[in-house]
């Protein structure tokens, strides 16, 4: 989602200190990262409001001859320590810990001293293992995203864009089709190997089947 970092759901791109230490060190209490992307709200829907959506943590450091990559978060719970890795794009599949909640758990970082972190979040769509699937198993990650900021933006949402899309990303040329009633309708990757799919309330009500010539590496939701 292009828009993750400015969304108010991650408080408007929240800069926040690292502390100077040295090497590995103390940054940002688990909990706390928690609250700015509001993984505990999102978590107390029930599971068919939010099935086919993923909630990423988005760290990206804010000078940018730094990865993402190099990050180096761990999660510390007393003795316990469970490295949180960041992809290339600063991301982090976020689930809730309970344990880390109750623990009150730090994240450290290896990053040098003085450097900052842009903090937000990214929304995804779960995707199937099979070839072919069902319209809204994929599709349906749309409206049930823009209901589920709704619920926990409350009166913030009306400052988020409405989602309307998803973004299909192979690691090679594909193709996408959707076998509706009306007839085929094939979608080529560009040059990105990217597809990206309008949502249409009618397609959803008939729920075709829809079939790829390759699994996708991940599918982005997009406003």
């Amino acid at each position: 989602m292009k828009t993750s970092l400015r969304l108010p759901l991650a408080c408007l791109s929240l800069l926040l200190a690292l502390p100077l230490h040295a090497a590995e060190r103390e940054w940002l209490p688990y909990r706390k990262l928690v609250d700015i992307i509001k993984l505990d709200k999102f978590d107390a829907l029930p599971p068919a409001e939010r099935d086919k959506v993923i909630l990423y943590a988005k760290l990206v450091p804010v000078n940018k001859a730094i990865s993402p990559l190099d990050a180096g978060l761990v999660v510390v719970d007393g003795t316990s320590r469970t490295p949180l890795p960041l992809d290339a794009n600063g991301r982090a599949r976020m689930t809730l810990n309970s344990q880390w909640m109750a623990h009150d758990a730090q994240i450290w970082t290896s990053l040098p001293k003085g450097e900052k972190m842009r903090m937000g979040f990214d929304l995804g769509a779960a995707l199937p293992e099979t070839p072919q699937w069902r319209y809204a198993t994929v599709m349906g990650a749309i409206p049930q995203t823009n209901a589920a900021i709704g619920k926990v933006a409350g009166a913030l949402s009306m400052f988020v864009p409405k989602m309307k899309s998803v973004i299909f990303k192979f690691d090679k040329p594909a193709q996408l089709t959707i076998k509706a009633a009306s007839g085929e309708k094939r979608y080529a990757s560009d040059a990105k190997n990217h597809v990206k799919l309008n949502v249409d309330d009618d397609l959803l009500k008939e729920n075709p089947l829809v079939e790829w010539s390759a699994r996708p590496l991940e599918a982005e939701i997009d406003d």
